[in-house]
């Protein structure tokens, strides 16, 4: 990955790459999406709710993130309980504070 930018361009990055985050979730095709806390090659994680890994590299290629090569995205298939896709307008109700903010 890419991630030599000053901190103005990567703060701008991070604002497209969180709104196309928020764009992908109200479509109902992003069930579950969040950074992991550490410092590790691997940043975070998406869950799809699409049929097929392709439909799931098509949606990731428009992440600017990973358009600026910032991110690399690795996809496999995967198998999760169906109320999935249920959390997301509860966690709205729920959370604190948005990452958003």
């Amino acid at each position: 990955p890419n991630r030599d930018l000053d901190s103005l361009a990567a703060a701008e990055l991070q604002t497209a790459h969180l709104k196309n985050i928020f764009a992908m979730a109200a479509s109902g095709k992003l069930a579950v999406a969040g950074p992991f806390m550490d410092d590790g090659d691997i940043r975070g994680i998406y869950i799809f709710n699409v049929p097929t890994v392709e439909e799931a590299r098509a949606l990731t290629a428009t992440d600017p993130a990973i358009q600026a090569g910032s991110l690399v995205m690795e996809l496999h298939p995967w198998y999760g309980p169906a109320t999935l896709p249920l959390l997301a307008p509860l966690s709205k109700r729920v959370e604190k504070q948005s990452i958003a903010e």
